[in-house]
């Protein structure tokens, strides 16, 4: 069914536009039985005000946009959900969109909100971008920016985790449980999360006298597909590790999958600890130790740093919200 405009009604009874406003509006200048007419044909039409007209009158949405890798992966469903959440406290509704892990769909991603008049934009960077030009310009547009979960070294406000601290606590962890080879298996080198959790990784095995291996450490394009074949060419080595730190929800669950396919057993032949949430640590098999991220604090945090920015606070915030591991059943 077409929506009805106000100047449709206008034409039905014969009167100026203007005045449909007015009547519709509760403003004054219309008589009380033309005030219900308009009002009672606009019900009986199914009239809604269209939004896109109302923010273009009023120079505002009430919405904000995010980007997120992908919407589907449980990580970042959480975290959208919990700022949807905030957003509605406030009065503001989301527009979310998901760049695949690409760099040219994330480009589009905040070009379709910028053209929707968004108010602000949360971002999870894609694996794939180097290159932070479209996001700097963002700020040089005046247009609020907040980054979470994925930062980059440029001037914009940002919420993550303790990356290196976090993953140095499960090297020293599985160390201290006995492991003598602790592999790494992390997203790609040019993306600052990976290259931080790699750092704390390695900055522990510095720490404890343990030679750094090259060939124990991965970093690849995060996929279940690179996380399995990863994993295999780690248990080719011809000393496999004996325990595995996987940085990524999808590294984890490649790399049991692979581990299994071997018959081998975890904890027993090797320990493996992931970044991801507890509910899917709970329920496969063996129960996997995880760092947990609070996705709860860093969605609220990235919404109040952008609504700030939206009621006109121009200091650029680095926050970082504390991760801490998480023991189940896969580590000794």
């Amino acid at each position: 069914m077409k929506r009805i405009s106000q100047r449709e009604i206008a034409n039905l009874l014969g009167v100026n536009v203007s005045t449909v406003s007015r009547a519709l509006r509760g403003l004054e200048g219309v008589s009380q039985e033309l005030r219900q007419k308009i009002l009672s044909l606009a019900k009986e039409q199914g009239y809604r005000p269209n939004p896109f007209a109302v923010s273009l009158r009023y120079d505002t949405t009430r919405t904000i946009g995010i980007v997120v890798p992908d919407v589907s992966f449980n990580h970042y469903a959480h975290i959208v959900k919990r700022i949807e959440a905030e957003a509605r406290k406030v009065g503001y509704m989301c527009i979310i969109t998901d760049s695949d892990d690409k760099y040219e769909n994330e480009k589009n991603c905040i070009d379709l909100l910028v053209n929707m008049h968004v108010e602000g934009i949360i971002i999870c960077l894609a694996q794939e971008t180097t290159d932070f030009s479209h996001i700097q310009h963002l700020s040089r547009i005046h247009m609020p920016v907040v980054l979470f979960d994925r930062d980059a070294d440029i001037d914009i406000s940002s919420v993550i985790i303790n990356d290196a601290e976090s993953a140095r606590e499960v090297t020293n962890r599985l160390i201290d449980g006995g492991a003598k080879r602790i592999a790494f298996l992390g997203g790609p080198n040019k993306m600052k999360q990976a290259s931080e959790r790699k750092h704390g990784y390695l900055e522990a095995l510095r720490e404890r006298g343990i030679p750094i291996q090259k060939e124990l450490v991965k970093c690849n394009f995060i996929s279940f597909n690179s996380g399995l074949s990863d994993t295999n060419d780690l248990l080719d080595l011809p000393e496999p590790p004996d325990a595995i730190i996987a940085s990524h929800g999808m590294l984890t669950t490649s790399a049991m999958k692979a581990i299994e396919s071997r018959g081998l057993r975890i904890p027993e032949d090797i320990s493996i600890v992931g970044y991801m949430s507890d509910w899917i640590s709970d329920v496969l098999t063996p129960r996997v130790s995880f760092v947990k991220q609070n996705q709860k604090e860093i969605a609220v945090k990235a919404f109040k740093l952008l609504h700030d920015q939206m009621d006109g606070d121009t200091c650029v915030q680095h926050v970082i919200v504390k991760a801490r591991l998480e023991l189940r059943d896969s580590t000794r």
